[in-house]
């Protein structure tokens, strides 16, 4: 399991967990719950923030929000 902050561009997998409860509720909010498809599209050059896919839109997360996001690798 990896977290989503260290993920490349182009990846995608599902998240699994949360680290932090304090942001579990915004990111569900977000549409980061348990289960969904998660692609990586891109990383800031300096590496914050980054851009995901998730439920059918796009999304930017700060490098800290991603860090609490575990995630399973795989083929959607």
């Amino acid at each position: 399991m990896k977290r989503l902050s260290e993920l490349e561009p182009g990846t995608v997998a599902r998240i699994h967990s949360f680290e932090n409860n304090d942001l579990f509720l915004k990111l569900m909010e977000m549409g980061c719950v348990p289960g969904e498809w998660v692609r990586v599209e891109q990383v800031a050059p300096l590496g914050d923030p980054i851009s995901i896919t998730v439920a059918g839109y796009n999304l930017s997360l700060r490098l800290d929000e991603a860090d609490n996001i575990f995630m399973e690798e795989g083929q959607r």
